[in-house]
């Protein structure tokens, strides 16, 4: 019996809507028709007009069309146009671990795909991704992009899209209430203003006001929705009142800029005035912020003169109610509750900031160094994974505090600082080319405090040999080694140690290895360095596993476990289960050795460590194939092979593992036919990762519960979308159109409804989904 397809086989990347889409059904079919003429497709038009939102929206529409998925490049928060390809990777899910993710890698990576690339926010970095785009469409025939901009990107073949913005009454005209329900303007408005005062609705008292609003503020989304929170408070009429007086400059200022674009700079006045003179002090300081911030965050950096860090909670709840803040929902491992600006209002406050700039990014700056800080020394301990993913949500603020130190003179110490803390941040992280990028240029200068330059050289050789970069990496080692001598820093010099023994490993002197881990082991206890003593002695460990001392390997094995055990610690703990995994592949317990790969990965589950988790596969997959499972087989090389594109760009199997690996492809494929081979290979390699460690760990396939009301139907997810649109009173032809599809289909959609649930009429549909959404 053949496996059934994984549900991720066209996975996604794009933003899942927290709001209803409004209105746009001519330019979602416009775009679409657009990208299936043209490969380049951009978005233009001016900040706020909802660029983004039809974007995601019409990617949303097309991830059947692209059997490789469609994957989101999002831009606000990058400054530095070093990192775009970082930034591109990532959402590719590539990371580099070999010092080989360049754009000729994406290229290669992308070459025989059919997918789609949405870049969002290109004006600030419109050279850069241009570049970029001409090159990977250029190498990638099945290759679609769908960028945002307010500029045209100018390449060859660009089709450009104008968006605007939405459908406004005609000035002088008084519609009524129900002509307003067909106005797209009127229904955002009405929406938005619902979910702060429930039960808003647009009445013969109130429309003439809300259509002289819609007209007013020309029918950008990002005013309409600011105008819209300030219903809690005030009436239409009063808003208008309000709008007037504020709008009184709209014929003046610069010629150049467009009208709508000072509408907004208006409305940004005119909100920033409605705030007390608190809430302005926080909204400008809190702009500082790149990518979202937690409360503790704003009361370290926003407290301070004329703001108190007691009233810090109070103000981000004030300005989360007037919508300059937008609450994010909190991640799986981290409770806490996130805040961000929308990117037109963070550029707002940052102009507020003005001379008061310096000085908060220097304050955002200790923040971040604070977190390094303390993470740094709760690494070695329970908190490594809570740690971890604190880190990775506020990485954009790590870059934006990077970025000040390099640009501000006399930071330079402080910068070296950050990048080099937690000790393994940037692998565990996935980014040891961002890690080498920021400490590279933080090192250009030879000023400073030489025991913190010492911290970051060491770092920085580090990554290179992790990466692999041998001939970039020796004398980064060499200069950290002649510098911890000249300060005869112990712990430096064991680290020292350490680095010599990987760049002898990988070069093929195991012996020469294992004697400097062993110098490297001594060294650091001799400092109290735990953290040191634990990773070098599971790598040595690996190293005396294949010079064939296997009883050596198993006591060091069981040493880095003790103590990584005992102290709760999970990233080398896991590591010292992998190496023992492979001593007991040498020693012919093959089951032993599985059970302990098993724990490894779960114990890289949570850390995201892709790295880790393929040299558990690996062993996974070479006792399937010894087992004579070709098909399990096949299909962890199928997992492996995702894995290993993820973390280098292509097939990137250990040295040290790649005789084993070899001879497991050799003998899957001599006991399938090369279709059932291929075809168990492709199954592996499809799996989303949850549903891979799943299939690795041999447990049930994490499902992704349905939503209500369809938790116990068997209706398809296209069939739960035309019972809503039933619900909601649409006909065959309006369904059609607002899911693309031909009226044709609709209908078949509708029957198959119909008879699924066994009704006979569509009243009948939507009683059943209303029955359902008010069920507890």
């Amino acid at each position: 019996m053949r496996a059934a397809e994984p549900s991720g086989r066209a996975r996604t990347g794009v933003p899942a809507d927290l709001t209803p889409f409004v209105g746009r059904r001519g330019e979602l079919a416009d775009v679409r028709a657009l990208l299936s003429e043209s490969r380049l497709v951009t978005l233009t038009g001016v900040g706020g007009v909802g660029k983004t939102r039809l974007a995601y929206q019409v990617a949303a529409t097309l991830t059947r069309a692209f059997r490789d998925g469609v994957h989101v490049v999002e831009l606000a928060g990058l400054r530095d146009p070093g990192l775009l390809v970082e930034t591109v990777a990532a959402a590719l899910g590539l990371h580099d671990p070999s010092a080989r993710l360049t754009l000729d890698v994406l290229a290669d990576h992308l070459g025989g795909k059919r997918a789609l690339l949405v870049v969002d926010n290109c004006e600030h970095l419109a050279p850069e991704c241009a570049a970029t785009l001409d090159t990977l469409l250029r190498a990638a025939p099945g290759l679609r992009a769908l960028a945002t901009s307010r500029h045209v990107l100018g390449l060859t073949g660009e089709q450009t899209y104008p968006v605007a913005p939405l459908p406004v009454p005609a000035p002088g005209h008084e519609p009524t209430a129900a002509e307003l329900t067909d106005c797209h303007s009127a229904v955002l408005f009405q929406q938005r203003a619902a979910a702060v005062r429930p039960g808003f609705r647009i009445d013969p008292g109130n429309a003439a006001a809300v259509a002289q609003l819609l007209h007013r503020l020309d029918g950008l989304p990002l005013a309409l929705e600011l105008a819209a929170a300030r219903l809690r408070t005030l009436t239409p009429r009063e808003l208008l009142d309000r709008l007037d007086d504020r709008f009184a400059l709209l014929t003046g200022g610069s010629s150049a800029a467009p009208p709508r674009q000072r509408s907004l700079r208006e409305l940004m006045d005119w909100s920033y005035d409605l705030c007390s003179a608190p809430e302005r002090t926080l909204w400008a300081r809190a702009a500082v912020f790149a990518g979202g911030f937690d409360l503790e965050a704003a009361e370290a950096v926003c407290a301070g003169p004329g703001l108190s860090r007691a009233a810090v909670a109070d103000l981000v709840h004030a300005l989360v109610e007037k919508s300059v803040l937008t609450r994010c929902p909190p991640g799986e491992e981290d409770d806490r509750a996130r805040y961000r600006m929308l990117e037109t209002v963070r550029e707002y406050g940052l102009e507020r900031l003005a001379a008061d700039g310096s000085a908060y990014r220097r304050r955002h700056r200790d923040h971040c160094l604070d977190l390094a800080r303390r993470a740094q020394r709760e690494w070695f301990g329970p908190g490594q994974v809570p740690w971890l993913t604190r880190l990775r949500r506020d990485h954009a603020n790590l870059r934006a505090a990077l970025d000040f130190c390099l640009t501000t003179p006399g930071e330079r110490d402080a910068g070296r600082e950050l990048a080099s803390l937690p000790h393994h941040y940037w692998i565990s992280h996935g980014a040891l080319s961002e890690g080498r990028h920021w400490l590279g240029r933080l090192l250009e200068t030879e000023d400073g405090d030489a025991r913190v330059r010492l911290v970051a050289l060491g770092t920085y050789a580090y990554l290179g040999v992790m990466q692999g970069a041998g001939a970039e990496a020796v004398p980064a080692v060499d200069g950290y080694e002649e510098l911890a001598e000249r300060l005869q820093d112990a712990p430096a010099l064991a680290w020292a140690r350490h680095h010599r023994a990987l760049l002898a490993f990988f070069g093929g002197a195991p012996e020469r290895g294992t004697a400097l881990l062993a110098e490297a082991v001594e060294r650091h206890r001799a400092a109290g360095d735990l953290t040191g003593v634990a990773e070098c002695t599971f790598k040595r460990a690996v190293v005396e596993t294949l010079l064939g001392h296997t009883d050596l390997a198993l006591a060091l094995c069981q040493e880095s476990q003790t103590v990584t055990a005992a102290h709760g610690e999970s990233w080398i703990r896991a590591d010292a289960l992998f190496a023992e995994a492979l001593v007991r592949r040498r020693t012919g317990d093959r089951c032993r050795a599985d059970a302990l790969a098993r724990d490894a990965v779960r114990l890289l589950r949570p850390l995201g460590d892709r790295w880790g988790i393929a040299l558990c596969v690996e062993v996974l997959a070479w006792s399937a194939a010894d087992d004579a499972d070709p098909e399990r087989a096949a299909r962890l090389l199928g997992v492996l092979r995702a894995l290993w594109e993820s973390v280098g760009g292509a097939l990137f199997v250990a040295p040290f593992m790649r005789v084993s690996h070899e001879r497991c492809e050799r003998d899957t494929r001599a006991a399938l036919s090369e279709r059932d081979f291929d075809r168990a290979v492709r199954w592996g390699a499809s799996l989303a990762l949850p549903e891979a460690l799943a299939y690795v760990l041999e447990e049930p396939a994490p499902a992704a519960p349905l939503p209500e009301p369809y938790a116990r139907t068997s209706l398809t997810r296209r069939e739960r979308e035309v019972a809503d649109l039933v619900a909601a009173g649409l006909g065959n032809e309006e369904i059609a159109a607002r899911l693309v599809i031909a009226r044709r289909t609709a209908e078949t959609h509708v029957g198959r409804v119909l008879t699924k649930l066994g009704l006979t009429s569509r009243s009948q549909v939507a009683a059943w989904v209303h029955e359902r959404r008010d069920a507890p």
